[in-house]
């Protein structure tokens, strides 16, 4: 999976905007942030804990905290080996989060 495959599960997301405000792409529905480009294999996803929890435990080598989003609902997926289906849920697990909070 590349941020080209992310961007086309994005905008099939209804609401879901793209910027690339400093170069690295982000998605946000309603000015809300969904998932973040960190690099050219990392994207930050919104995540609420308890989702989180279950991501981490049950793809340990897609997901990741590092140590600046352990308070915050987010979590690091790696697209280059980690496990499409799962980074695709999260993605429209994200977007479900944002669509609640609006």
């Amino acid at each position: 999976m590349d941020i080209a495959d992310v961007d086309r599960l994005a905008q099939a997301l209804p609401g879901l905007r793209r910027t690339a405000p400093d170069g690295l792409a982000q998605w946000r529905y309603h000015g809300r942030l969904v998932a973040r480009q960190l690099d050219d294999v990392h994207l930050v996803i919104r995540a609420d804990f308890d989702y989180r929890d279950s991501m981490l435990r049950h793809f340990p080598g897609t997901f990741s905290v590092p140590a600046r989003y352990v308070k915050h609902m987010m979590v690091v997926a790696d697209l280059a080996r980690g496990e499409v289906g799962a980074i695709e849920d999260a993605l429209e697990a994200a977007w479900r989060l944002q669509l609640s909070a609006g």
